[in-house]
């Protein structure tokens, strides 16, 4: 019965123990866990600063313009406008040849360790010469030929590439403006000028000295000339020395300073003494009228008119007395 009785407590104890220590044991347990777990820390969290930074773009600085003055843009267009290039059709051998333009500027290429040829006009004398670098540049002179066929030449050198500067040549007969630019190897052996103008008044030139030898009118005879002309009237610097005719045409002679001066209008004078224009050209110095005339009056001048007559006389006497208009 002891036995029985002690089983049975031993079953009861153990019953007992359950109900009455099972949820101490449980809330140990779990104390002992909540205890572990409070100290037990997380893992640290890496703080905000220390995680690495995105790379910033780069900052880009806009450049600012500074406004060009109006002034100083038309001065750069004028300037480009004028400047003349070399052109291959341009080219005779190695020389450049520019027609010349009083103004314009004249681009030239050279490069260092060549010595490029700037050769003037023969004949013309060199006065000065200015380049805006004198010392990165050498510039020198001399010339070629004798008498009349002497020429001067410019000689450029320049000693490294990329830089420019201007030259301007001063002559007896012009003035001549260049823009001298250094490239790294390519260089102008020479260059020179054709003269448009001076060819002109050369033209020009000879046909008035062809014209002056020349004769007033082709198949003029002396037997046919009748020289029964009367010059009066006022005594001005191109009062005619005489007047003839061939039958046909009627000649008007005048000084030889009628050419540099003025020259006056012609009128032949009509029966009743009106003034009438007539067809006349002028050749060398005489005026060639194409047609038989009695009286004509030479005129010139507004306020103070001065007035040439001219009439032709037969048997002594004017042919037609006509009023002065």
């Amino acid at each position: 019965m002891n036995a029985g009785s002690t089983g049975r407590c031993t079953k009861e104890g153990r019953t007992h123990l359950g109900d009455q220590f099972l949820p101490r044991i449980v809330l140990a347990v779990a104390t002992s866990a909540a205890a572990q777990t409070v100290a037990t820390p997380p893992p640290p969290v890496p703080a905000a600063a220390d995680k690495p930074s995105a790379p910033r773009p780069p900052v880009r600085h806009a450049r600012v313009r500074k406004p060009v003055s109006p002034a100083v843009a038309r001065v750069a267009i004028a300037t480009r406008a004028a400047t003349q290039q070399p052109t291959a059709q341009a080219f005779v051998n190695a020389v450049q040849v520019y027609p010349f333009s009083d103004g314009s500027i004249y681009q030239v290429y050279t490069a260092p360790g060549a010595v490029t040829d700037i050769a003037l006009q023969p004949g013309e004398n060199l006065v000065a010469v200015a380049a805006g670098d004198t010392v990165r540049w050498v510039i020198g002179d001399t010339t070629s030929g004798a008498g009349a066929d002497k020429r001067t030449h410019i000689l450029v050198k320049r000693f490294a590439s990329g830089l420019a500067t201007n030259l301007v040549i001063t002559t007896d007969r012009r003035s001549y403006h260049l823009q001298l630019t250094a490239t790294s190897r390519t260089a102008m052996a020479a260059l020179s000028w054709t003269y448009p103008a001076d060819q002109l008044i050369a033209l020009r030139r000879a046909a008035e000295q062809a014209a002056a030898a020349a004769p007033v009118s082709e198949g003029l005879t002396v037997d046919n000339l009748h020289f029964n002309y009367a010059v009066s009237g006022d005594q001005p610097a191109w009062r005619p020395l005489r007047a003839f005719d061939d039958g046909r045409q009627t000649f008007i002679e005048f000084p030889a300073s009628i050419a540099v001066g003025e020259t006056p209008p012609l009128f032949i004078v009509g029966p009743t003494g009106e003034a009438e224009l007539v067809n006349y050209r002028l050749r060398g110095h005489n005026y060639v009228v194409d047609r038989i005339f009695d009286a004509a009056e030479l005129r010139l001048g507004t306020r103070k008119q001065q007035i040439v007559r001219i009439d032709r006389v037969v048997d002594g006497r004017p042919a037609r007395k006509g009023k002065r208009a």
